[in-house]
């Protein structure tokens, strides 16, 4: 095989007629063809070795990448004989007349490489906005000649973006959304003449700030704002290098005064709704994403990437202009991202090449895009640029920024360039929602079925800490923040019981996937009792089986007067009161108590192998409440008078009522008593 001397330009030829391994180069980097040297005589000519066999004067593309047939040796212009294969991933390659002449013969492929457990050389994800390893400008090159298709996405004016927005519209955050004009988005931004001299001025010129060299993707050491400002308003011709800043966040200093993220921002951001705002501030530790100034160079180019634990960005052009590519985060472009990042392929393989389709989109001075959940996007500075943007967390995909995280721990990306502080903020929006749900408030169906995931993260985190390693176990402990979480797995478990139950989902539902809705009994769940609970013990993976059919009749309520004395305070006043048939009418002048009757009914109905099975449970709750009594019998001087206790009524509950109906009957659950029905021919 001759995989290492196949991708070899031109000028390669000029040492020998049979290419060396090391003479060998990327076709995506494609190099000058050099003056020939004067030739031995066994150096071949143009006229027998320079020409391509197959060169067709309207073949339009690069023609200084060449291939060479692996049976007959000789070279062609890759232009003129691909057929939409790449380049870099060919194993084995034949002309048409060797092919022709031997039908076996056809072109392989390359295996893909395997993964080794050998160190290698680390990548610097802090300069993903830097571009690529060597030429700043190839990938530009690449582009034009690969499809890229114009965007469709929504044009929006900022004050229709809102929570109300959110919640009517089932596909907002689903796709960038671009708002040509800033008015209406309630954001603060500096004035258009504001500058990057202005920038040092308000954070300061000594302040230390990461420079990326674009070409070498490395930080520049020893830069500050001052030095950086004089480099930006260098001409252009007389710039060393191209430069990049993308990492400059600006909370807490002057400049922060001046920026204020779009209003559906600050009502999404995790960090601005659940983080205390005791914790936060100078001498806090919490995550400072929210502000950021980006300064780019004309040809900057930011390199496919997924910000951080999926977070969504808003992004204001203050000054110049900025590119997007954009990849739908569908699970199969999310996959190719975790095969290419992080590998060796990040710098020589086009992402657009092994997803399905690339969108692109431009902005100008004064526009702002929301970029939302796990967009996978590459970046592009035509001209020299100024903008402020930043990063946050939201309620309404949980899922996919959980997606994102995932695939930063299977790439090995270092903590450093994570989302600060993110398993800490997730406990917090945890603990917060949980005490929103026990106080019934309602939340969008989106919201739900987010907050299952978050519920089944921290119950992931929770078993870290109960069964995991003793590293494991003390990196769990340490992310839950102990003024706000007392009993971290208990929480964790309540509130993806109690999402749920909000959500609908019966008890007899074990889908941890996602949420299934049914029917419910006014949206509470049934008590087990001690034994069904030691059962659940020693059963602990049994899926009981569900009903085809769960439907709940209206509720039947009823209100009475019964004129009967306050239970006494004896030790048999329990057993009187659970004898649920006994009639409690008393005399006339006795202490009236006012009696409230709920009565619930549900139906349950599947399908066996014999026939049919059908359940029906009935619950009756009765609240019985006294009335004041203003008087006391004589004689008597041991009695007080009665007080009010209508903040204590008595309630008696009837867990379940039967009805047995058809053949057979039988007990389906330890929960309550249930009758089967038995329909045969």
């Amino acid at each position: 095989m001759a995989r290492s001397r196949r991708r070899i330009t031109r000028s390669a030829t000029q040492k020998s007629p049979e290419r060396s391994p090391s003479s060998s180069r990327s076709s995506l980097t494609p190099m000058e063809d050099e003056p020939e040297p004067m030739q031995a005589e066994s150096t071949p000519t143009k006229t027998d070795e320079d020409v391509c066999p197959s060169c067709r004067e309207g073949v339009q593309g690069e023609k200084s990448s060449w291939i060479r047939c692996d049976a007959c040796k000789i070279w062609f212009h890759w232009a003129c004989v691909e057929n939409g294969s790449d380049l870099e991933l060919i194993n084995k390659w034949f002309c048409g007349p060797c092919m022709t002449e031997k039908p076996l013969r056809v072109m392989t492929l390359k295996v893909p490489a395997r993964k080794s457990s050998r160190k290698r050389t680390q990548l610097d994800y802090a300069n993903l906005n830097a571009g690529v390893e060597s030429d700043p400008s190839r990938w530009l090159r690449v582009i034009q000649s690969k499809p890229i298709k114009d965007d469709n996405f929504r044009r929006m004016k900022g004050a229709d973006l809102g929570l109300e927005w959110l919640e009517n519209d089932e596909t907002a955050m689903h796709e960038p959304i671009v708002v040509e004009n800033p008015e209406g988005l309630r954001m603060k931004m500096p004035p258009p003449e504001f500058s990057v001299q202005d920038v040092a001025d308000e954070v300061g010129h000594e302040t230390p700030v990461e420079v990326i060299d674009v070409a070498s993707q490395s930080n520049s050491p020893g830069w500050t704002l001052g030095r950086w400002a004089e480099y930006y308003n260098t001409e252009p011709s007389k710039r060393d290098k191209i430069r990049n800043v993308i990492s400059l966040e600006i909370s807490g200093t002057k400049l922060a005064d001046q920026v204020l993220p779009p209003r559906l921002v600050r009502e999404l951001d995790w960090v601005e709704k659940f983080w205390p705002s005791t914790r936060k501030g100078k001498g806090h530790a919490y995550p400072k994403v929210q502000l950021y100034c980006l300064m780019g160079v004309a040809s900057a180019w930011t390199d496919w990437h997924v910000d951080f634990a999926g977070s969504s960005v808003y992004y204001h052009i203050l000054r110049g202009c900025k590119v997007f590519y954009f990849i739908r985060p569908t699970p199969a472009n999310l996959q190719a991202y975790e095969r290419w990042s992080g590998t060796e392929m990040q710098s020589n393989v086009w992402l657009g090449d092994m997803v399905d389709e690339v969108v692109k989109v431009t902005l100008h001075a004064g526009n702002t895009m929301i970029i939302p959940t796990g967009w996978i996007h590459a970046v592009h500075t035509p001209v020299d640029s100024l903008v402020f943007g930043g990063n946050f967390l939201h309620s309404y995909n949980i899922a996919t920024q959980l997606k994102v995280i995932d695939i930063e721990k299977t790439t090995h990306v270092p903590k450093k360039f994570r989302f600060p502080l993110f398993v800490k903020l997730c406990w917090y929006v945890g603990d917060k929602y949980l005490r929103d749900l026990k106080s019934k408030e309602e939340f969008p169906p989106r919201v739900l079925e987010s907050l299952e995931a978050l519920a089944r993260f921290l119950v992931s985190e929770s078993q870290a800490m109960e069964r995991g390693m003793e590293v494991a176990k003390r990196e769990a402990k340490e992310n839950v923040p102990s003024d706000r979480v007392k009993d971290a797995p208990a929480m964790a478990r309540e509130l993806r019981w109690r999402v749920r139950l909000a959500a609908g989902v019966t008890s007899d539902d074990e889908d941890l996937g996602r949420l299934v809705k049914k029917n419910m009994v006014n949206g509470h769940k049934r008590k087990r009792s001690p034994t069904s609970a030691a059962v659940s013990v020693q059963f602990r993976n049994f899926q009981p089986r569900g009903w085809d059919v769960v439907d709940e009749l209206p509720r039947e309520s009823d209100e009475r007067v019964v004129n009967i004395h306050l239970p006494k305070t004896s030790d048999m006043w329990e057993r009187e009161w659970t004898e649920w048939d006994k009639e409690f009418e008393g005399q006339e002048h006795e202490e009236q108590a006012t009696v409230e009757t709920t009565r619930d009914v549900m139906i349950k109905v599947r399908k066996t192998e014999n026939g049919v099975e059908r359940q029906r449970i009935e619950r009756v709750m009765e609240k019985w409440v006294w009335k004041a009594v203003s008087s006391k019998p004589e004689g008597d001087p041991q009695d007080v008078e009665m007080k009010p206790i209508e903040d204590a009524p008595l309630v008696c509950e009837e867990e379940t009522k039967e009805e047995e109906e058809g053949i057979e009957v039988h007990v389906t659950s330890p929960l309550e008593t249930t009758q089967a029905m038995e329909v045969t021919a």
